[in-house]
């Protein structure tokens, strides 16, 4: 080890005096005398042999030489704080960067998230939507919500939310003007399907209402997110596969309708994932508690 290293304390007092720019105030930032101060900068020129600091009026002004050592000094002092920040858990008051998917933030969580506020006005929740949410030590998500599946990555810890069926869903109008009294009449409707929803099939879903399509051609319309299909059948276009997060309040309010009550079952079962080596352990455990409280309040409402 390169013997120099030995006088890190007195670099301490460098970048100090460096940054204030006098001596009598590094001393009292860091708790000594100004004599203190000065001593310690004498011993570091010395080791060094040459000159960090000259005196100019009431002030100490860097040399050349101790410009170059301050910025490289300064710059480590800043990778050490770095890495005191990376292993020391961080207090619940900070900032949370939770990642879920378009339809769930922007129907479910969105709407409750003022409740999470209130409960803990210190913690500043940053919403990111994506189709597939992850969640990793080094990156900026803290929390992936989502229908998440089976991962091999032991760090990752995954929390359970909720799971509910699926059903077709459509607007008041097409129902009474398509005469929808019995599961076959939706092949004659435009059938919306997400491009990337593994949990739903009408193929799966006529299956069950005992339906024979008989490899019929269905008129089908794919969306990139459920609730882009939602908006789109509350205009009275087609025909949508919901679920109660996602549909439930346009069903209490008249704007779309379950043609049939029939549901495919297991249906989509949200989670929350978070890494087990996280520093903001503490906002994750409240916010993960909050999301339950809500996820059992939606389930038995």
């Amino acid at each position: 080890m390169d013997k120099r290293l030995h006088y890190l304390s007195n670099l301490r007092y460098l970048e100090a005096a460096a940054r204030l720019g006098s001596y009598s105030k590094a001393g009292y930032e860091l708790c000594v005398t100004q004599a203190a101060v000065s001593q310690k900068l004498r011993q570091l020129e010395v080791e060094l042999g040459c000159k960090l600091f000259i005196r100019k009026g009431r002030d100490m002004v860097l040399t050349a030489e101790g410009k170059r050592l301050y910025e490289k000094v300064s710059q480590a002092f800043e990778i050490i704080t770095e890495g005191l920040n990376a292993t020391q858990p961080e207090p619940i008051a900070g900032v949370l960067s939770v990642a879920t998917t378009p339809s769930f933030a922007s129907r479910w969580l969105m709407p409750r998230l003022w409740k999470f506020s209130m409960e803990y006005p210190e913690t500043l929740i940053r919403i990111s939507s994506s189709i597939k949410p992850k969640v990793g030590l080094a990156g900026e998500v803290d929390i992936a919500i989502g229908e998440v599946g089976s991962n091999d990555d032991s760090s990752l810890v995954r929390e359970h939310l909720f799971d509910e069926p699926v059903f077709p869903v459509c607007s008041p109008e097409l129902a009474n003007n398509m005469k929808l009294t019995e599961p076959k009449h939706l092949l004659d409707c435009w059938l919306i399907k997400g491009i990337r929803n593994h949990h739903f099939s009408w193929e799966e879903w006529f299956q069950k209402a005992n339906v024979d399509i008989n490899k019929r051609a269905f008129q089908c319309m794919e969306v990139e997110t459920l609730d882009m299909g939602l908006n789109a059948v509350i205009a009275g276009h087609g025909v949508c596969p919901g679920t109660d997060s996602l549909a439930g309040d346009f069903i209490e309010r008249g704007l779309l309708v379950k043609p049939f009550d029939i549901s495919l079952l297991p249906g989509v079962e949200y989670s929350a994932v978070y890494h087990s080596g996280s520093i903001r352990k503490s906002r994750i455990s409240v916010f993960i508690k909050w999301l339950k409280k809500e996820a059992l309040i939606h389930q038995y409402k």
